[in-house]
């Protein structure tokens, strides 16, 4: 356990499990079934739809369990509900990724020699076309891990990313509903 404790990288590693089991998840039905069955829970349902919509492994779920409760819940209320679950997803990311695993990607970056890259980033085209791209990715139906990581090392406060993200996954959550009235489940 101390081993555990002296571990440089134990978030990369802790990333690393969390996509391996995800990955072996999502290879049963029964979990599936059970994910989709959380719909039957009304606004709840709404809440935890928005969480798994923002995350690569269950954004297919997600949608399907939103465009489900759209056939019974009001869509602009059904869209705050979700986006409040989807901005829970997206902040867990943001904090994850700008307080831990930037640092110590970071780090591994720069044993190999290089800062390089943190230079193109700071340069004045890459400081507002990163925010502007991951603002885009999180607003589109696209899981949102890359945008929420390119607002995450863009120096964005947690006060702006919460605000601007909750905008972002209402309007795309929104327009997933919407399009239920032409897709139907």
């Amino acid at each position: 356990m101390s081993h555990l404790k002296s571990f440089k990288y134990k978030n990369i590693l802790g990333a690393i499990i969390g996509i391996t089991l995800a990955l072996i998840l999502s290879r049963f039905e029964l979990f599936h079934a059970f994910l989709l069955n959380l719909g039957d829970l009304g606004y709840l349902g709404a809440f935890i739809a928005g969480i798994l919509f923002v995350n690569v492994f269950t954004v297919a779920t997600g949608a399907i369990m939103l465009l489900v409760l759209a056939e019974s819940l009001n869509p602009i209320e059904l869209a705050v509900i979700a986006g409040l679950g989807a901005v829970l997803g997206d902040f867990l990311i943001f904090k994850f990724v700008k307080d831990t695993l930037s640092l110590e990607i970071t780090d591994i970056y720069n044993h190999f020699g290089g800062d390089h890259l943190s230079k193109l980033l700071h340069t004045r085209y890459f400081s507002w076309t990163l925010p502007v791209i991951g603002a885009l990715i999180i607003a589109s139906p696209l899981p949102d891990e890359v945008g929420v990581s390119l607002l995450g090392i863009s120096k964005m406060s947690t006060f702006k990313f919460v605000i601007l993200a909750f905008l972002l996954d209402f309007i795309g959550i929104f327009l997933v509903v919407s399009a239920s009235v032409f897709i139907k489940p």
